[in-house]
């Protein structure tokens, strides 16, 4: 981009001067050239176009080799769960969520996060055959594909429903079908809008990278929050026992004045008026 930006200004920069030496004097043809030349040259605007045109290319070709990659089913899974494993590692503790483990229904997903309402299974096997041929197809056969696509997904989100919706058996009452791809997201968005809200209504929420990461925020808010929750509850509870020890406590010490300790001063009054008259008998024998 910066690129691009110093081409288009050295460019106009270079017919601001010509303009302005024809204006200025009748120049020749050669010497516009003369001059045309010199600004290319010490402009540097070979070397900037070489290496624009070289990032593009890699640009290009790195397009090329993810569209190639996620046209192969075999890579396209494995692509898929390596971007999810490594959005749920760098956002969650290791103990909110699992990869590739049997949950508590028996199935096995690609992955789970642990919520506070339940387990929420994810799914990365993404359906993307008749998507790759929508986009490489001729225009007027790109509708028919587009309808084989939608028609590929919705027996794909079926079949998440039925595997991975289950609270009874301690499943969310939704789960996640992940896509791997902005592009392919944002073009199921504005061409199967209806189809992905009435599934999310279903329980079954399609999600890209950066969707899912926003949710995963709130589920993780959610978790922390309730975490607080129970930790107040604890606290709460501790002190509600620490009253009844008190109590309890309490009850003892007036017990303890009221039957021994109030007793016990008056026994030691007692001993202690006994204790003077045996003193003062003792003063009488000493001034014998």
């Amino acid at each position: 981009m910066l690129l691009e930006i110093l081409l288009v200004i050295v460019i106009i920069i270079l017919l601001f001067i010509i303009f302005y030496q024809v204006k200025k004097e009748k120049t020749s043809p050669t010497e516009i050239e003369n001059i045309v030349n010199k600004v290319w040259k010490y402009s540097g605007i070979d070397e900037k176009i070489g290496e624009l045109n070289l990032q593009t290319k890699e640009i290009r070709d790195l397009h090329y080799a993810f569209e190639k990659m996620l046209a192969t089913p075999t890579q396209r899974g494995y692509f898929g769960e390596i971007t999810l494993e490594t959005i749920l590692k760098d956002q969650l503790p290791q103990d909110m969520y699992g990869i590739r483990e049997q949950i508590s229904s028996g199935k096995k997903p690609d992955a789970f996060i642990k919520s506070t309402s339940g387990i929420i299974c994810i799914d990365s096997k993404f359906p993307l055959e008749n998507y790759i041929k929508m986009v490489e197809a001729k225009e007027e056969e790109k509708e028919s594909y587009k309808k084989q696509f939608l028609q590929d997904l919705k027996k794909h989100l079926d079949k998440i429903k039925d595997d991975y919706i289950a609270p009874e058996k301690g499943t969310a009452n939704f789960a996640f079908a992940y896509i791997p791809s902005e592009n392919i997201w944002y073009f199921l968005v504005n061409e199967a809008f209806e189809l992905l809200r009435n599934y999310a209504i279903e329980g079954v929420q399609v999600v890209s990278p950066l969707t899912l990461t926003s949710k995963i925020e709130f589920i993780r808010a959610g978790v922390h929050s309730k975490k607080l929750s129970e930790e107040a509850e604890k606290v709460k509870e501790s002190l509600l026992n620490l009253s009844k020890i008190f109590d309890d406590l309490d009850e003892s010490w007036r017990k303890f004045t009221e039957k021994h300790l109030k007793g016990l001063l008056s026994n030691a009054d007692d001993l202690d008026k006994k204790h003077k008259k045996i003193r003062e008998e003792f003063e009488k024998i000493k001034k014998f």
